[in-house]
């Protein structure tokens, strides 16, 4: 067995901890043991649906490869050589398995209550075994055009993609994750192995397990399945189109099958810091305004429900990384242009009074105890943490940000991000069932 160097980091306000080791083959290791009754490990890849452009290893010049290929090239990493698939060598450990792939990441994942180890192994083993081969990749893509139509067919998935193709006019965010029908029909076997062989060195990859386990277990199976590999910096490959402040366009509309229209109001932010702090910094700031804008008890929210505007609370989302960086705001609604309006409107009321220390403290209070609960959960740990990680820092960092934010800090941002140049509206009608 290798001998890494172990590091404890402990944060003992939360009284929380965990371990971290680079493995002699290049992987990143974080442990949170935790006396719970479920084990949980997820494997990830910092390669996610905007990574379309790069230096493959060994070239020079830049490449674009299909949209939506980060995403099939998920799904083939389940299936193995000897016409068995991994899914199946899970059930014989009795663990559970899935996978995902976001914007920025990949992540391959299992639970289980038992044989922590074998399972640990079949991961690792598996997801370093690709097997592309013409025949499997044509039968993928038919499962795949399925899957994209099914989401083109969803209301909430059409209305989340209007708004991102609103706001963004360069980013590959505003491509759908699993691409389209017509950018998968020219993935071949090839052009897979060439995102697998830049993207999934295991110096471009994470694990991060938790539960009941043994760090010396979890460094036997890396022993023993990985091999030592030859670094890349991925930071120096990838290429990220510039994008202009203004939305793309300040309206998507389309009419679809449901009984109320839906809306959804995004905010396009592209001052995104490099330093990890910085953005870290950033992205509790945008939480806590959103929070205050847009929370349950917040003026805009009460006054739209109260009037029968919506006709729920609305809801609100904010996401923030190294790429992109946009508020989501989103409800139900008669009437969604005066929803939009009254959004604007609050924004410029909240410009000119400024937001409170004791708004800033309330809203703050009640992200930190959503955020602590998490380790009540292996699988919320984990969740939380690797995306973290790729972004540059983890949660304790999160934790500790939140005494470096001000009234001062939040009023500036607000005046920053929020601006009608910014704003899009993307709304969803009922169709005309006669036509």
């Amino acid at each position: 067995m290798s001998n890494p160097t172990v590091i404890t980091k402990e944060n003992k306000v939360l009284g929380e901890k965990y371990y971290y080791f680079r493995h002699i083959s290049g992987l990143d290791v974080y442990l949170f043991p935790k006396d719970l009754t479920t084990s949980y490990a997820l494997f990830g890849t910092s390669y996610g649906s905007i990574d379309n452009c790069f230096i493959p290893d060994g070239k020079s010049e830049l490449e674009k490869v299909p949209d939506g290929i980060a995403h099939f090239l998920e799904h083939k990493m389940f299936e193995c050589e000897d016409g068995s698939d991994l899914f199946e060598k899970f059930a014989l450990t009795g663990a559970s398995a899935n996978a995902y792939t976001s914007y920025t990441h990949t992540m391959y994942l299992f639970s289980c209550t038992e044989n922590f180890k074998k399972s640990l192994e079949i991961l690792l083993d598996g997801i370093k075994s690709p097997y592309f081969t013409k025949e499997n990749v044509a039968k993928e893509q038919g499962i795949i055009a399925q899957e994209i139509k099914m989401y083109e067919d969803n209301v909430h998935d059409a209305l989340f993609q209007g708004l991102i193709s609103s706001m963004y006019s360069e980013n590959a965010v505003r491509v759908p994750i699993a691409g389209t029908v017509e950018s998968i029909s020219k993935i071949t076997p090839e052009l897979l192995y060439k995102c697998y062989d830049t993207f999934y060195r295991l110096s471009n990859m994470s694990l991060c397990v938790c539960g009941n386990i043994d760090i010396s277990d979890v460094i036997d199976v890396c022993d023993r399945v990985l091999k030592e590999e030859k670094p890349i910096k991925i930071e120096s490959v990838r290429s990220y189109p510039s994008e202009k402040p203004e939305v793309a366009s300040s309206r998507f509309s389309r009419k679809m099958r449901l009984s109320k229209p839906i809306f959804a109001i995004g905010v396009k932010d592209v001052n995104i810091p490099k330093d990890p702090a910085e953005r870290l910094k950033k992205r509790v700031t945008m939480e806590i305004l959103a929070g205050v804008l847009f929370g349950e008890c917040s003026p805009l929210s009460v006054s739209l429900y109260e009037q029968g505007l919506t006709r729920n609370p609305i809801s609100f989302y904010v996401d923030h990384n190294d790429a992109f960086s946009f508020f989501e705001i989103g409800g139900e609604s008669d009437d969604p242009e005066e929803v939009f309006e009254r959004f604007k409107a609050h924004i410029e009321s909240v410009k000119s009074a400024g937001i409170s220390e004791d708004d800033l403290k309330r809203v703050a209070r009640a992200l930190y105890g959503e955020f602590i609960s998490i380790f009540d959960s292996s699988a919320n740990i984990a969740n939380e943490f690797l995306p973290f990680i790729m972004e540059g820092y983890d949660v304790f960092d999160y934790i500790d940000t939140f005494e470096n934010i001000t009234a001062d800090g939040v009023n500036s941002a607000l005046h920053e991000l929020f601006n009608e140049n910014f704003y899009t509206l993307a709304t969803i009608y009922p169709q005309d069932e006669n036509k």
